[in-house]
């Protein structure tokens, strides 16, 4: 488990312990924040997890890789010149 998941891991637990709380003590606000830092950790974790697989892709299939980053570039270089373009 990489670092990133960890830190998920303990974030959405001590979100859920803050929500908790607030259950146990009828504050609104305090469910909310725990709440919200639990799907915080949530989200980090999906970014932990989609990082890797990009990775472990990218370390099987380097020229796949390389592709779709060229065509990526190709895209996008395309896009902003037809930005230019328009605001002329």
């Amino acid at each position: 488990m990489e670092t990133t998941e960890a830190d998920g891991s303990l974030r959405e637990a001590a979100g859920k312990v803050q929500q908790a709380a607030g259950d146990l003590l009828g504050d609104a606000g305090v469910q909310v924040s725990g709440k919200a830092r639990e799907l915080r950790a949530k989200a980090q974790q999906l970014y932990a997890d989609l990082a890797s697989v990009a990775r472990e892709s990218t370390l099987e299939r380097p020229l796949t890789a390389l592709a779709i980053a060229a065509g990526a570039g190709f895209i996008l270089g395309l896009l902003r010149a037809a930005s230019r373009q328009n605001r002329d």
